[in-house]
């Protein structure tokens, strides 16, 4: 089975190994405490927010929190901000996780249609729907977004914060894509957080798991300090705080150099990886259309007519797995789409392509009729 429902890299070596032998190392000192840090570690703390402020961005560790994760940062976000019944404004479409999650804490989704291509973000889409339904939340990602790739030019993101300011609604800003810039002549805009003013309420999360490995469960929260300070005093009665071993790990790594280097051989993966991938859907596939993203990890691809939720279907029958555009919408959305992750290369990408080719055809034939599949994790 060639698995392309994870938009995620196999771990960058050396540096896993380097850094979890560095939290090693450093772990002595934290075993003769009690372990448990609600907000973090505080030298991990220290250096996200340096991290910040060399963005232009200036930032105290009193504004960061460490999640178990980006989807534990924005678990802790909905239930403090948006309870049971609550709307939150989303990208259409959007992470299929995020949704799922949001769902289950019983808020109201209130769909925003993306612009076509990579064009992105509608603003005056999102100013009606701000304005008429006066989301409690509006969730975006604003760099390389899933599933689009859509980076957010800064006029955008600057009208995104003006809109959610006058609604009255808190801007939730995903970054976890940030720093997956495939083109080395692209010039990053300034972060969303940037164009915050004094009455403005910008959340911004982050996460080690797209840029380094999804196996390092280790995310954090950028927010004013009383924000912060709710956030950690409503996460005792979930997860209590991180694991400290993964949190050195990420220290370890953001203080020598090792992020940066693993994070150059990551961008070099995916861009290989979007290349091949791209040669070999357009070879094999030539009705199915999208626009190739400079950056993040996922293509979003429109396939020709036919059902999404047929091919995902198929899909696993004859060994590639795809999630359905649907996944990634609200009530039904994106039947016409699939989206493929730029995670496998060469000749395993080639293949991959050829067997949604033979799972088209037998779509469009009607002759992969039969038994529902469930639906694997979307990562």
């Amino acid at each position: 089975m060639i698995d392309l429902g994870c938009a995620a890299l196999p771990a960058p070596e050396p540096w896993l190994t380097r850094s979890v032998q560095g939290a090693l190392e450093a772990l002595p000192p934290y075993a003769h405490t009690h372990g448990d840090y609600p907000a973090g570690l505080p030298a991990l703390r220290e250096m996200l927010a340096e991290r910040y402020t060399a963005r232009g961005i200036p930032t105290m560790p009193e504004q960061i929190m460490v999640t178990t994760g980006a989807m534990g940062a924005i678990d802790a976000i909905c239930h403090l901000f948006a309870g049971r019944g609550e709307r939150i404004a989303v990208e259409s479409p959007s992470y299929a996780n995020i949704l799922q999650l949001m769902r289950e804490a019983g808020a109201r989704l209130v769909p925003v249609a993306m612009a076509e291509g990579l064009a992105g973000w509608d603003m005056d889409r999102w100013r009606q729907v701000l304005r008429d339904a006066a989301p409690r939340l509006a969730y975006v990602v604003a760099d390389f977004h899933n599933p689009t790739g859509a980076l957010a030019g800064e006029d955008q993101r600057r009208q995104l914060v003006d809109a959610a300011r006058s609604a009255g609604t808190v801007l939730v800003v995903d970054e976890t894509m940030s720093e997956l810039s495939l083109e080395p002549d692209l010039a990053m805009p300034r972060p969303v957080c940037g164009f915050r003013t004094r009455r403005s309420t910008v959340i911004t999360i982050g996460s080690a798991s797209k840029a380094f490995w999804a196996g390092m469960r280790i995310g954090w929260v950028r927010a004013a300090p009383d924000v912060i300070r709710s956030l950690v005093a409503a996460r005792a009665y979930a997860d209590l705080g991180t694991p400290v071993l993964e949190q050195l790990a990420v220290n370890w790594l953001l203080n020598t150099g090792g992020w940066e280097a693993a994070v150059d051989v990551r961008r070099q993966q995916a861009r290989e990886n979007r290349d091949a991938l791209v040669a070999a859907v357009r070879r094999e596939l030539p009705g199915w259309e999208f626009e190739v993203p400079r950056g993040g990890l996922t293509l979003w691809v429109r396939t020709g007519g036919l059902s999404g939720s047929r091919l995902a279907e198929v899909g696993e029958r004859v060994g590639v797995r795809v999630p359905s555009g649907p996944r990634f919408g609200v009530d039904g959305a994106f039947e016409g789409y699939v989206r493929l992750p730029f995670t496998v290369s060469g000749a395993v990408a080639e293949e991959a392509a050829v067997r949604l080719a033979a799972a088209a055809r037998l779509v469009d034939t009607g002759a992969g009729a039969g038994a529902e599949v469930a639906h694997p994790f979307v990562a």
